[in-house]
């Protein structure tokens, strides 16, 4: 029904992924036929229905300023029971132009400089922007490798709350970069410190719609988390491919939370949504969930390829199983290189565009990231043109 082996071509889009003078100032001169296998965005068209929709509301040709009307609340409260069983209200949704935007707005309206912010690294490296760029510490908590699987040190972070005291945990669930997802128990203890020791627990579940391995618990799933001092944010862009319409929103149970995110908001004029934003929501929430369904199918089928090229063709490398989203995270240490060296070999004796883990706020440094959203040719390209370099 849906044919994601098509290539399609992206290079027209002027999409960062696959724009050559954007990836030369990232990566240094690269040859006009690289692979890119880097930033988090997949290379399959949006669900039909999507782009059936945005077609429509271009042929009518009006782009005027629009608001959170009842359709788009109504999209989101029926998405998060059916896909993850968990009842959300109406009130508790507020529209976001992105969630790394979000992340600064919330450190900006629950943080002074000075304070500090708490995430488990390594971690997506917009927590440390929105965080640093604020005048804030991070408070780097290691996840630990067990068995090729990152686990929570829960002794490490108790004592880090109960010296630092930081105002907000960042926590990625499902984790990026390692596709980690973390049990009911886990978020329950994590909720409970967070409790215990006065700290506002931020959930970034933005990965959550692409699940290969396991099951996922939101941290609105009862008994998973306390509500009073817990802000949710998602969007459907990574699931759905809609990362440049810069739409995402919250959630937050608690109402004096969720009145002053808004006011620093309001102080950030975040207003009015993008009218494409706001219909690609409703759009793919309504209608996407087959295509999503076929997708994941895919995405699966592609991670199970990845890892067996990887055991094949480099033996020394070891893959974590990606439960989550469509990013393999690889420990290459024991190759003999580092992972800056890695990634600038393969860049430019390979042509094959990969992530240094050196990148993810801290604890990364021996690991690198590959984006294997993208038709299976691209991967089997990429496997073929490292392994002659390598």
């Amino acid at each position: 029904m849906f044919d994601f082996d098509n290539i399609i071509e992206r290079k027209s889009d002027k999409c960062r992924k696959w724009d050559h003078q954007f990836v030369c100032s990232r990566f240094g001169r690269v040859q006009e036929d690289f692979i890119p296998l880097w930033i988090a965005d997949m290379d399959f068209t949006s669900p039909p229905a999507v782009i059936d929709g945005f077609q429509q509301i271009v042929s009518h040709g009006t782009f005027g300023y629009t608001y959170c009307f009842d359709q788009f609340y109504d999209a989101v409260v029926d998405f998060q029971r059916e896909r993850h069983h968990v009842n959300v209200e109406r009130d508790w949704i507020t529209l976001t132009y992105g969630t790394v935007s979000t992340l600064h707005y919330l450190v900006q309206a629950f943080c002074l400089p000075g304070d500090s912010v708490m995430m488990n690294t390594p971690v997506y490296d917009p927590f440390a922007m929105a965080t640093q760029r604020q005048g804030v510490t991070v408070l780097a908590n290691p996840l630990q490798a067990t068995d090729n699987r990152y686990q929570l040190d829960f002794s490490l972070v108790e004592s880090q709350l109960k010296t630092h005291r930081p105002k907000l945990w960042l926590f990625c669930s499902p984790h990026n970069p390692s596709g980690r997802i973390w049990t009911q128990a886990e978020i329950h203890q994590v909720s409970e410190l967070c409790q215990r020791y006065g700290v506002i627990l931020v959930v970034d579940e933005v990965h959550a719609e692409h699940l290969l391995e396991g099951e996922f618990t939101s941290c609105l799933a009862p008994g998973a988390t306390a509500q009073d001092n817990l802000i949710l944010l998602t969007s459907p862009n990574k699931a759905f491919n809609l990362g440049g319409l810069k739409t995402s929103y919250s959630i937050i149970p608690d109402s004096r939370l969720r009145q002053r995110f808004r006011q620093q908001l309001e102080r950030n004029s975040i207003t009015s949504p993008n009218m494409f934003g706001v219909w690609g929501i409703i759009l793919a929430y309504q209608h996407g969930l087959p295509w999503l369904d076929a997708l994941n199918g895919y995405l699966r089928g592609n991670s199970h390829y990845l890892a067996d090229a990887i055991h094949t063709h480099f033996p020394d490398w070891k893959m974590m199983t990606p439960e989550s989203s469509y990013l393999a995270w690889i420990d290459v240490s024991s190759g003999g290189k580092t992972a800056t060296e890695v990634v600038n070999h393969f860049a430019h004796r390979a042509s094959v565009i990969i992530e240094d883990g050196s990148h993810y706020v801290q604890d990364g440094e021996r690991f690198i990231r590959i984006n294997f959203g993208t038709q299976r040719y691209w991967l089997e390209q990429a496997i073929e043109r490292m392994q002659k370099s390598y």
